[in-house]
C-alpha cells in the first residue's frame, strides 16, 4: 500500500494550499478556484471496480449507474479525511432518498478491525472497503483526501485532492442531483 509517511506530507502539503484538481480528459489541466463541475461534455468515464467491503459485501461502482455517487479515498490516519467523513455521512443522510450513493476506499490498507471500529464511531453507514494500488493509480489518486463524484452515467463530475469545501461539495451535489434528475424525467 501507500506509505503512509509520503501520503501525509503530501496530503498535508496539498491541504494547504487548498488545491483542487479535476480529472477532465487532459489530466495536465488544474481548473481555476471558481471551477466546480466539468462540463458534461467533458466529463469521462470513472474506471470501473469491484470489490468486497469490510462487511464482506460485493461493492461495485458499476452497479451505482442511475446515481450520483461521491466517491472518497481515505484512511483511518488521514486528518484532513476525519474532518470530512462527518460531512459525507450528513450528504447521505440528507440526499440519499433524492439519489446519492457513497463509496469509501481505505488507501493506508487499514486491518478491517480498525476501519470498523472507525465506522462506528464516525457512523459511517455506507459501504467502505480497503482500496488497492491498482484502484488508486486508476484513479489518479496521488494525495489523500481524495474525493470525487460521479454523475448519473458514471462520468467523473468532480475530483478533489485536500480537504473538499463543504459548502462547495454540497451545492455540487445539489446540482448534480438535479440536474441529471431533469435529464432523466424529460427522456
Amino acid at each position: 500500500m501507500f506509505r503512509r509517511a509520503h501520503w501525509i506530507a503530501f496530503a498535508c502539503a496539498l491541504a494547504a494550499l487548498g488545491s483542487s484538481f479535476v480529472l477532465a480528459a487532459n489530466r495536465s489541466e488544474v481548473p481555476t478556484a471558481s471551477s466546480h463541475l466539468i462540463p458534461i461534455a467533458a466529463r469521462r468515464a470513472a474506471p470501473s471496480f469491484t470489490l468486497t467491503d469490510i462487511q464482506g459485501r460485493t461493492i461495485s461502482l458499476a452497479k451505482e449507474r442511475g446515481k450520483v455517487v461521491l466517491l472518497d479515498f481515505w484512511a483511518v490516519d488521514c486528518g484532513g479525511c476525519k474532518l470530512e467523513i462527518p460531512w459525507y455521512v450528513e450528504f447521505r443522510r440528507e440526499y440519499h432518498a433524492r439519489g446519492l450513493d457513497l463509496i469509501g476506499l481505505d488507501m493506508y490498507g487499514e486491518s478491517p478491525a480498525m476501519i470498523r471500529a472507525f465506522m462506528a464511531k464516525a457512523h459511517m453507514d455506507y459501504p467502505v472497503a480497503v482500496g488497492t494500488d491498482a484502484i488508486g493509480k486508476q484513479f489518479g489518486v496521488t494525495a489523500l483526501p481524495m474525493t470525487l463524484l460521479i454523475d448519473r452515467r458514471g462520468r467523473i463530475a468532480a475530483a478533489h485532492t485536500g480537504i473538499v469545501n463543504r459548502g462547495q461539495f454540497d451545492a455540487d451535489i445539489r446540482a448534480l442531483l438535479t440536474s441529471d434528475q431533469q435529464r432523466t424525467i424529460s427522456r
